[in-house]
């Protein structure tokens, strides 16, 4: 399970993106989204839990993980929302009969959201956990560190190996496994990735999502919220919030969770995911 590579390429307006499928082949597809500072590793133990009876596509943002990283790169929620769109094309699921699953996690559910009421990306249905969706939403660090990115740029490697390890490790309840933050950090690392993880902060405009907040009534596709409950980034009642503005949407707390669920609490939401996608699939 400490294994995970992505062996595909996209050539996107913001860069290549790393991408793979899991599962087999032709089976109900169903697209993994990660939020940040991660990357589609995050997503492993579910996504092959998943790929029991689905297709799951899984991949790295631009500007995050295996994808491409460089001076300048657009990775702001606009620019991601509308990689989505073309990768969803790329992969040939935007015809009605192909329509995937989507299951989006921080800033990745910005992403889905954006990608569905702004550019007409299609689900079948829809699941969010610990999603960036509602005003108002960063942390003091988080905005300290976007503010100031050009000088948190400068930092001597070891001090900024050590802020991004801390910060990364926050976002979980219990703490990560060190093998985990071994695996999370590395990208982060270096150049071009420590300008990289200041510049996706700087770029992370909650415009972006004001732009849509007001349309989460027009979402018409199942939709299932899943919230961490020991979630210290995104509180708990923002998972309520949520789940109030669209129509029909079902909340699913997973208790001993932290923001990042997908460590914390891997089988409860694999528990939590199973029967809403079967239940969602295309008949076969």
């Amino acid at each position: 399970m400490t294994e995970w590579q992505l062996t595909q390429t996209f050539r996107s307006s913001s860069g290549e993106v790393r991408w793979d499928t899991l599962g087999p082949p032709g089976q109900d597809p169903v697209v993994l989204l990660h939020g940040t500072p991660f990357s589609s590793y995050v997503w492993r133990a579910i996504a092959r839990g998943l790929a029991r009876r689905h297709q799951v596509f899984v991949w790295d943002m631009p500007g995050y993980g295996e994808s491409e990283k460089y001076a300048g790169q657009d990775v702001s929620l606009a620019a991601q929302g509308r990689v989505f769109t073309d990768l969803l094309a790329h992969w040939g699921l935007t015809e009605p009969t192909a329509d995937p699953l989507v299951v989006a996690h921080d800033f990745g559910g910005a992403v889905s959201l954006r990608a569905h009421l702004l550019h007409g990306a299609r689900y079948r249905a829809l699941a969010l956990v610990d999603p960036v969706a509602l005003a108002p939403w960063g942390s003091p660090s988080f905005r300290l560190l976007g503010e100031h990115a050009e000088i948190f740029e400068q930092l001597p490697p070891a001090l900024h190996r050590a802020l991004v390890r801390e910060y990364v490790n926050s976002a979980s309840s219990p703490g990560l496994h060190p093998a985990t933050l071994d695996r999370l950090v590395p990208p982060w690392l270096g150049n071009p990735g420590q300008a990289a993880f200041y510049r996706q902060i700087a770029q992370a405009d909650q415009l972006h999502t004001d732009e849509v907040q007001n349309r989460y009534a027009e979402i018409a596709i199942p939709t299932l919220i899943c919230w961490g409950q020991d979630d210290t980034w995104i509180p708990p009642a923002k998972g309520q919030e949520l789940t109030a503005l669209i129509p029909g949407a079902r909340l699913e707390p997973i208790a001993g969770a932290g923001h990042l669920v997908q460590e914390d609490a891997p089988a409860e939401l694999t528990a939590a995911l199973l029967p809403y996608l079967q239940d969602h699939a295309e008949p076969r």
